[in-house]
């Protein structure tokens, strides 16, 4: 068989799998949703169960009788205005009295686009996956339900940032988009997704400072499909998790101190005292050597400035996107790294233990939406004797040598 006869079946197959994608999205786009109003009553509350948010600074959820104010208070940093989500219960009439710049949209949502690994997974959780019909970058994505269905052609992928296959997302035709925004129009979906007649819905997940904050978006996802009971389970049972391993950590007699972040070139970059990934060391019985600082971002600081207090730390916490096998391989990047006391010892780890195939790191995903197992793995690291019996899941233990 001729390769041009194998390129040219293999496109095919694509582009049946791609028109599938197609027409079941726009199939589950039209389809009225199941519990639509079919005789609309002023009086009824069309949303017993309620949400409400108990540490997330970045979004608010006010109810009404049959329709709910979505509100991104903190899109990005340094935002000066949001955005706001009128969801209206489906066969109800919008309400007048919205703002003028506030977006309707008819709930229950029936299919959706994700441009995020960290809330891809929320549709796993809620039990959406059918409503799901687009994300951004399936290589990122470690969920196996979601790449399973990737691979069926029922999941299409249309990219994200201002390069964002906008003609792609138009044929799939989402009801809404669930993306992020830095403020930097000429770098975001968002604005694009708009222009075209698309309903993007900003998610500012990544703005939150602390753990149970930042998976606490679970209920921003759901307000979108009625869900909210089944997000208020989930959530309440990650966070009754999270606090009992909190509450050991607390027992610590010692408190390991702890670096994280790397060098790139002369700056080394670490998170700020106030950050997501202080308050996990924190948390989790460490005492971070930056917990002093009041930043909430990553700090680029001069190498020897960092050098000098991290060398005596006892654990260090590489973060880093590249995958070591060794730390004769981190030394290899850096030697100037060879005296820390932690790499003397070999208590040098990296949150990619989880990665798929193409790199995809369930850290991100996963892990942002269960901090419960984040902070397991940390405090299995600094006080092994608090949890025997876990199973690291994030986090791998560097090895001195590279294996055999």
């Amino acid at each position: 068989m001729k390769l041009s006869t194998v390129i040219v079946g293999f496109r095919t197959l694509i582009s049946l799998l791609l028109l599938f994608a197609i027409s079941g999205a726009l199939s589950a786009q039209e389809a009225p949703a199941p519990d639509c109003v079919a005789e609309y009553d002023p009086a009824v509350n069309y949303f017993p169960e309620t949400m409400q948010v108990e540490y997330a600074e970045g979004f608010t959820i006010d109810y009404a009788n049959h329709y709910k104010i979505v509100t991104v208070t903190r899109p990005w940093p340094g935002a000066e205005t949001g955005f706001t989500y009128v969801l209206v219960q489906c066969g109800t009439p919008a309400p007048d009295d919205i703002p003028d710049d506030a977006v309707v949209i008819e709930v229950p949502v029936t299919s959706a686009a994700s441009l995020s690994a960290t809330y891809a997974p929320h549709f796993a959780e809620l039990d959406l996956l059918d409503t799901l019909i687009a994300v951004d970058n399936a290589d990122n994505l470690y969920n196996p339900a979601i790449r399973e269905r990737i691979e069926a052609g029922q999941i299409a992928e249309i990219g994200g940032g201002s390069t964002v296959n906008v003609e792609l997302a138009l044929d799939l035709a989402p009801q809404v988009i669930f993306t992020y925004g830095s403020g930097f129009p000429e770098y975001d979906a968002h604005p694009v997704l708009a222009e075209a007649g698309l309903t993007p819905v900003i998610n500012g997940d990544f703005n939150e400072t602390t753990p149970l904050g930042r998976a606490e978006w679970i209920k921003f996802t759901a307000a979108f499909f009625n869900k909210e009971a089944k997000a208020q389970e989930e959530y309440a049972a990650m966070k009754q998790r999270y606090q009992a391993v909190a509450e050991k950590a607390k027992a610590a007699a010692n408190k390991p101190t702890v670096i994280s972040g790397m060098a790139n070139k002369d700056k080394w970059f670490v998170p700020g005292g106030s950050s997501y990934m202080a308050r996990l060391i924190l948390d989790a019985g460490g005492a971070y050597l930056y917990a002093d600082d009041t930043s909430a971002g990553s700090l680029p600081l001069a190498f020897e400035e960092v050098y000098d207090k991290a060398v005596k730390a006892d654990v260090w916490l590489l973060n880093s996107f590249q995958r070591y096998d060794s730390i004769k391989a981190v030394l290899e990047a850096e030697p100037r790294y060879a005296e820390m006391a932690a790499v003397k010892r070999s208590n040098v780890w990296n949150n990619d233990k989880r990665v798929n195939e193409n790199g995809g790191n369930d850290y991100w995903e996963t892990g942002v939406g269960n901090p419960d197992l984040l902070l397991a793995d940390l405090v299995k690291i600094l006080h092994p004797e608090l949890l025997p019996d876990h199973e690291l899941t994030f986090w791998r233990q560097i090895p001195a040598e590279p294996a055999q």
